[in-house]
């Protein structure tokens, strides 16, 4: 993974693109290219480590094109619990919560990323306020629906050990 400039990618960032991103979607023009401006864009290789478990979770990742794969590890197991596609954040909670990774993270193929530090995500804020709330509530709304997907998979999980446990 290596560092690039906004002009340097091949990649359609341009804020209209980007709008149609879930995390982006709503953010005024001026906004987006703040954020572009004064994020680090990294150009990821298929199978490049994006972040390693228990590294600072000192930002988060927006995938600006491509895919991520994310293992969560736990109790010295790593397992696959998310695919993390274009227009959407990973590491925000890690950031937001100042608590080191859970996990690993990969591109799944060759992605453009913005990395935003919580320096950023802090000047943002004080730069774009509205733009800032409308921010927050499209990382919110991400998260919610990855926990509404982490516990529907729960829920079919314990539901198969049952149906296991309950064979002849």
């Amino acid at each position: 993974m290596h560092t690039v400039q906004t002009h340097e990618t091949k990649y359609d960032i341009s804020p209209k693109r980007l709008k149609e991103g879930s995390i982006f979607g709503a953010l005024s023009a001026n906004a987006i290219q703040y954020l572009l401006d004064h994020g680090t864009i990294h150009e990821a290789k298929k199978g490049d480590e994006v972040f390693h478990y228990q590294d600072k979770g000192e930002s988060f990742f927006a995938v600006l094109h491509g895919s991520l794969d994310f293992f969560k590890q736990h109790h010295h197991k790593e397992l696959h619990t998310r695919d993390i596609e274009f227009g959407e954040a990973l590491g925000f909670v890690s950031m937001i919560a100042l608590h080191d990774r859970v996990g690993t993270a990969y591109a799944k193929e060759d992605s453009l990323l913005l990395e935003v530090s919580s320096t950023l995500f802090s000047d943002f804020h004080d730069q774009y306020p509205f733009d800032f709330g409308i921010l927050l509530m499209n990382l919110a709304r991400d998260m919610a629906r990855n926990i509404r997907e982490l516990s529907n998979a729960l829920v079919s999980h314990e539901i198969e050990n049952k149906l296991e446990e309950n064979k002849p």
